[in-house]
């Protein structure tokens, strides 16, 4: 999914579990912030003069949804960034911004998979069941994401 380089940057981060998801995005030059988004709107990806990181972008995320929703919306903007960022330097995006409602399904679903590959990486969840933790809901807990998107990582139906 990730070039070879990318892939070492993002395999830097993912020596414990709880990959720390907003030191990763601000090495690839994106800054995080919590706020006050319309309801419905987990998260957005924009280019912004103000509060972007070193490559302009920002990513937002909502403040009323749980940390482990936070966590997963961070880690799919990080997506869109590193596989669609195209469209936003193209203009192909007006409002310069990714939104969940805007983007085809294809694209939406490209950025789910890059963020479970983020944060609920193979080798993470091998080593965890390794030690007999088995359970979806604690692996899930360990990884700071929800048991579905677990179930979903695992492949079990939710």
């Amino acid at each position: 999914m990730f070039s070879p380089e990318l892939t070492s940057v993002i395999r830097g981060f993912q020596t414990e579990p709880r990959v720390p998801i907003a030191a990763l995005a601000e090495r690839l030059g994106l800054s995080v912030w919590t706020s006050a988004l319309p309801r419905g709107i987990s998260g957005k990806l924009t280019k912004d003069p103000t509060h972007g990181g070193k490559s302009g972008f920002a990513i937002f995320v909502n403040e009323s949804e749980p940390v482990h929703r936070r966590r997963f919306t961070v880690a799919h903007e990080v997506g869109h960034f590193l596989l669609h960022r195209h469209l936003l330097d193209e203009g192909a995006i007006v409002d310069d911004a990714f939104y969940r409602s805007r983007l085809s399904n294809r694209l939406e679903a490209e950025a789910n998979r890059a963020a479970a590959e983020i944060l609920m990486p193979w080798h993470l969840i091998n080593k965890e069941t390794a030690v007999g933790v088995v359970e979806t809901d604690q692996l899930a807990d360990k990884f700071g994401v929800s048991e579905t998107a677990m179930k979903i990582r695992l492949g079990i139906p939710t």
